[in-house]
């Protein structure tokens, strides 16, 4: 019986489409392995966020040649969407299969057609397959692709097209199979959610009405939104919904406004953060996270002290931060005044710091609050201890030896952090 390893970069999207290659696999006789010397194929699903992400991926394709001589290399993901057949000129990539082909990539397999990505810019409707993937504990749904914004750091949009739309009904099935086979929480993904149903004249609010009527989950998460698609309307909502768990990831991308329009973001930094404060008003404990480039081209020392007190005296609970990274092929890569790699790593740390600093005391606020979690299947691999992720998104450890109450929810007091540990009991 034949093998493969495959590995994921970057975003849930890659990773929900991952879970479809792997079914699909397996449907069809493979079994996956972790060891790549004894796997007959290898499968990377790539990111092409930054030139970084590029060089990532060529640097796994040929240690897997490296490694296994034999093995036969597929690049998918964006990386190989933007390349195409450029890429297959490396002897240590065997298949160059694109975005929207990938979630078929067994039928690439036998076949002599070594390369395979249309013009993803042509694509109109969403690609509807089904997955059932019984080995998480909180399953992922991708419920819209592609984008149709141009910000100037960002390559997606040529990589995924234009934005598509799964459609409702389909979307309600998908969740409702999802509960059927044990799942008690879905988080709703895809490169920009927040442009769901444009293509049918509808909005996410639409949707995630839908989804309160008509499914039995017991607990959803949004993921991604810019700051703007949060409605006075969707705030009021879900502020009553009995399934949505209050956790908001913005993407931000800056906290200074000459910063926001160079990039091409259409809001402004006091607009998010009064809707941060709203959002800490309406919901209690809500989770909030967000994205922060630094140093982007022409982000001067002033600019970034403005972005470094803004974050300071916002509310948000945790900032994923990263320094920008010149991708080719985008309007970022020619402005003048690019910071050197000191100066954005510099930057980079100072907010990781304030990132730090800000969850830790959205720990100590959650310590001795109730709230329930969806026990885990599997035990923490380091401690042995039992964990679950509360409503507000943080991951409890339960030192606890029943197994019979693995995807369980349970009502649990929040005890203590300690060692970076956050402890509960359950009640």
């Amino acid at each position: 019986m034949k093998k493969y390893n495959i590995h994921t970069m970057g975003c849930k999207s890659n990773q929900f489409e991952s879970a479809i290659i792997e079914e699909n696999l397996q449907k069809n006789g493979l079994q996956p392995t972790k060891d790549i010397k004894e796997a007959d194929y290898y499968i990377l699903n790539s990111c092409s966020v930054t030139h970084k992400s590029d060089n990532e991926a060529m640097y796994l394709l040929r240690a897997a040649k490296h490694k296994n001589p034999q093995i036969i290399t597929i690049l998918t993901g964006c990386f190989a969407q933007i390349e195409k057949e450029n890429l297959l000129e490396y002897d240590f990539i065997d298949f160059v299969i694109g975005n929207d082909e990938k979630l078929k990539l067994y039928d690439f397999i036998n076949s002599d057609i070594k390369f395979c990505a249309k013009d993803i810019m042509n694509l109109a409707e969403f690609n509807k397959i089904e997955l059932i993937d019984t080995s998480k504990t909180r399953a992922s749904l991708k419920i819209q692709d592609g984008c149709d914004n141009r910000c100037t750091y960002c390559i997606i949009w040529k990589a995924r097209g234009k934005s598509r739309s799964a459609d409702a009904d389909f979307i309600i099935k998908q969740i409702n199979n999802f509960s059927q086979n044990g799942f008690k929480e879905v988080m709703l993904t895809g490169i920009h959610i927040g442009q769901w149903g444009k293509d049918f004249g509808l909005t996410l609010l639409d949707l995630l009405k839908e989804i309160e009527e008509k499914t039995t989950i017991e607990r959803y998460r949004l993921g991604s939104l810019n700051p703007t698609e949060i409605t006075e309307e969707m705030l009021e909502f879900l502020s009553h919904s009995k399934k949505f768990c209050p956790h908001f990831h913005l993407s931000l991308q800056s906290a200074n406004d000459k910063t926001l329009r160079s990039m091409n973001r259409f809001y402004k930094t006091e607009d998010y953060l009064t809707q941060i404060e709203k959002i800490n008003q309406t919901f209690n404990l809500p989770f909030l996270g967000s994205d922060i480039i630094v140093g982007f081209a022409g982000e001067t020392e002033e600019d970034f002290e403005i972005t470094r007190q803004n974050l300071e005296k916002s509310e948000l609970t945790q900032i994923h931060t990263f320094p920008y990274s010149k991708r080719k092929g985008t309007i970022g890569e020619s402005l003048p005044d690019q910071n050197s790699d000191e100066v954005k790593n510099k930057r980079a740390s100072i907010i990781k710091q304030i990132s730090k600093q800000k969850y830790e005391e959205f720990i100590s606020k959650n310590i001795n609050t109730t709230t329930d979690v969806i026990i885990e299947k599997h035990r923490d691999k380091h401690s042995g201890n039992l964990k679950g992720v509360t409503r507000n998104y943080l991951t409890v450890q339960i030192k606890c030896d029943r197994e019979d109450l693995f995807n369980t929810l349970q009502n649990i007091k929040i005890t203590k952090y300690e060692n970076n540990i956050i402890y509960g009991e359950i009640i």
